[in-house]
């Protein structure tokens, strides 16, 4: 075979969209596994402080993975505008995989105390660093293929991968579940997810080597065309970062709100607050991710069409529309009792505000068990009930 022919095979677009998806699925499944575990990881890792707080330690965590995603696409911008696209990608693939696999490994804090999510928090900004750069880079790598027209179809593969991501990552704590016992599941069996990701690692990295370098950027490198400043040119010139802010704040901004309230936040809201258990919780989430998963290649394909701009106002209008009465009748239908409860008997705390304190204790320390109404705060929020606040005068207790 020729290498004419070789190249040719390596940019088909079904290898393109399939070898970029699938390695985008494979990290997004590491990605997503804190989430979906943070209940074990705030138990493990947290455990030093009240439950409350390490609850929300275990989320600012998997949130400090968000916060190094944008400096993550900027480096790994950078050197994929060096040394090319599918370098750059397979270097974010090995640190993520790797970072997973660790997670799995670490030490609780009763073995090493505040070591253990020390460490956890640097594993988790490497896997923010890593998932900012290869989310980027796929779907530059794949829209450097993509016809004209087909842009939005050829990238929509990679969004809808990812939601794939969070469905295996499900899958396969749901089986891990089932096959082990509550107690054990709690104790060590939630390792098994990580660790098993060092598999999906060797899987995806042999399938992105079957790529070729993306043929915009071998025409830009062959032309001399490739940039030497890149932040200079795109920070430092207005008309620039004007397309930088309107893309973050525009379209990015609004659209991470809605992805995660509707895929993630939905797995706090019903085992936190709604008291469904772990494995029915998953299995809902689980069948609505199904259902929408392929709406992502749809409005991909739609978006070649009509164009993005109304695509995007429209499903924003949608979630704007849809997702507080959502959120009602989940209520209504995973904790009847307490949605009936609170709709009858709305709860109401009447209190001095001078006896009330900010019901979050960033290092562990405060207790709230001593003044009249913290201690009714205290119960109402870690019992998942929502409660409307009245001033007493100065003295009165709660």
């Amino acid at each position: 075979m020729s290498t004419e022919t070789t190249c040719k095979d390596k940019s088909h677009p079904a290898l393109v969209i399939g070898a970029s998806s699938l390695g985008t699925m494979f990290e997004w499944y590491d990605f997503f596994l804190y989430g979906a575990l943070a209940s074990e990881i705030a138990r493990h890792f947290f455990s030093g402080v009240n439950e409350t707080t390490s609850f929300i330690f275990a989320l600012a965590t998997f949130a400090a993975g968000f916060f190094v995603r944008p400096f993550g696409a900027l480096l790994f911008g950078r050197i994929g505008d060096l040394i090319g696209r599918k370098t750059t990608f397979l270097a974010t693939m090995v640190i993520m995989g790797a970072s997973t696999f660790l997670v799995g490994l670490l030490p609780t804090y009763e073995a090493i105390g505040v070591a253990a999510p020390i460490m956890l928090i640097i594993l988790r900004l490497l896997q923010g660093l890593a998932i900012g750069g290869e989310y980027g880079g796929a779907a530059i790598y794949v829209a450097e293929h993509a016809p004209a027209g087909k842009r939005g179809y050829y990238t929509s593969w990679i969004n809808a991968m990812a939601t794939s991501g969070l469905v295996m990552s499900l899958l396969t704590i749901m089986a891990v579940r089932m096959i082990f016992p509550a107690e054990q599941f709690s104790e060590w069996a939630w390792r098994i997810p990580y660790l098993g990701s060092a598999l999906l690692l060797a899987v995806s990295v042999w399938i992105r080597l079957q790529l070729d370098e993306s043929p915009v950027f071998r025409a830009m490198r062959a032309a001399g065309e490739t940039t030497r400043a890149p932040f200079a040119e795109t920070f430092g010139r207005w008309s620039n970062l004007r397309l930088v802010l309107i893309a973050l704040f525009g379209c990015v901004g609004g659209s991470t709100v809605v992805w995660y309230t509707g895929q993630f936040y939905i797995l706090f809201f019903l085992n936190r607050m709604l008291g469904v258990d772990g494995l029915t919780t998953n299995a809902l989430v689980l069948a609505g991710l199904l259902i929408g998963a392929p709406s992502y290649v749809l409005f991909g394909w739609l978006s070649d069409r009509i164009g993005r701009k109304p695509v995007i106002l429209c499903a924003g209008a949608l979630a704007l529309a849809t997702y507080f009465p959502a959120f009602h009748a989940l209520t209504w239908a995973a904790n009847p009792a307490l949605a009936h409860a609170q709709q009858a008997a709305p709860v109401i705390v009447a209190a001095d505000t001078a006896d009330c304190s900010l019901q979050f204790d960033p290092v562990g320390r405060t207790q709230f068990d001593e003044r009249s109404c913290d201690i009714a705060k205290s119960y109402l929020t870690g019992n998942g009930v929502s409660y409307d606040n009245v001033r007493l005068g100065a003295g009165a207790p709660a």
